[in-house]
């Protein structure tokens, strides 16, 4: 059989191997930082009666402008935005590419602080986009004089920031995020993919006043909307709409449409469980602690841990029993996701097996 290396396929990409995270058909995944609580059953009734309204229109083209939805999606951010300040795609990964679509490219560099979202060196790649990933500091974390200095000497036109950090957990904190817009000229991404689960970490409110400023989220975590792909972001007027230049036509479907705009009528009933879901992260990391192990805070849904001797073998013997973790690469570490209280009474009874 051919090979897609035996086709004239781009040479960067030849030895590139396809993203993703393993499926598996196991009772316990905890891999992809899901929000394991899945759909309550009014949002489920809710989602289908607009789905139903909309099924016989298939025949047209989604709004390609998908006014309604930016239009909600600005009235659940708040902070004064409006429909013009949002936009939206099939989950924030084509939000992120899009971005670099239209500011990065060949003439064009990006920037970010590793380890984390494992995803942005490969965006910068499909884009054609020069990346470059600096060490964090200590724990993780990020200064204002670090990123500001960094990023002067680098003189990126895209630096993108996630936080809380995927995959440590760590927050930054708002004085980093504004030093870093004022150390260069170019656009500045925060990936604010699990933001519901840190008080008071969002940076909505520097918005105002810095255009160049852009804030991605995403309906898959909090939201428990993994399955509907919806993506979306804050940002000027003037940044939405270089991102009109190089999406692709109707590039939204009206189904997509119509079940984000159901699950936005209910945001508190969808967002209901996102304090149960802190409850077990935390005790996680308490539980993690009492092992001899060397969990880090997570202000995420998730908990990095290390201290595992052996990461691969503890990973294969926990999906043996039935849990899906994920080893994201960093040494004598994996990666956990919260999930429900009966999830992680399992996955604690599982690790303490495995690790006795």
């Amino acid at each position: 059989m051919t090979s897609f290396r035996d086709l004239p396929i781009r040479r960067d990409l030849r030895e590139q191997e396809p993203y993703g995270a393993p499926q598996l058909s196991v009772p316990y995944q905890l891999n992809v930082n899901e929000n394991t609580f899945g759909i309550p059953s009014e949002v489920s009734e809710r989602i289908v009666s607009r789905i139903t309204e909309v099924v016989p229109k298939l025949n047209r083209y989604p709004d390609r402008e998908f006014m309604e939805l930016r239009g909600a999606l600005a009235g659940f951010l708040g902070n004064g935005l409006t429909a013009n300040n949002v936009w939206a795609a099939n989950g924030s990964n084509e939000v992120l590419m899009q971005i670099f679509q239209a500011f990065g490219g060949p003439d064009a560099s990006a920037l970010s602080f590793g380890p984390t979202y494992s995803m942005y060196p490969n965006i910068a790649r499909i884009s054609l986009t020069p990346y470059q990933e600096l060490a964090r500091l200590d724990g993780f974390a990020l200064t204002a004089d670090y990123v500001a200095s960094e990023i002067r000497k680098a003189k990126p036109n895209i630096v993108i920031l996630c936080n809380p950090n995927n995959p440590t957990g760590t927050p930054i904190a708002k004085d980093v995020i504004a030093a870093a817009y004022d150390a260069f000229d170019g656009i500045l991404v925060v990936d604010e993919a699990y933001a519901e689960f840190a008080s008071d970490l969002s940076v909505l409110d520097l918005l105002p006043g810095r255009e160049r400023l852009v804030i991605s989220r995403t309906m898959s975590k909090a939201f428990a909307f993994a399955g509907v792909r919806l993506g979306y972001l804050a940002a000027s007027e003037a940044v939405v709409d270089a991102l009109r230049i190089v999406r692709l036509p109707y590039h939204l479907s009206t189904l997509t449409q119509a079940a984000a705009l159901a699950a936005l009528e209910f945001s508190d009933v969808m967002l209901a469980n996102v304090e149960q879901i802190k409850i077990q992260r935390d005790r996680i990391v308490s539980e993690l602690r009492g092992m001899g192990l060397q969990p880090y805070e997570s202000a995420a849904n998730f908990v990095l841990c290390a201290g595992f001797s052996d990461p691969a073998g503890t990973f294969t013997k926990l999906l043996d029993q039935g849990v899906l973790i994920r080893n994201v690469g960093i040494p004598n570490a994996l990666r956990i996701t919260a999930g429900t209280e009966a999830e992680t009474d399992f996955l604690l009874a599982a690790l303490r097996q495995t690790l006795s």
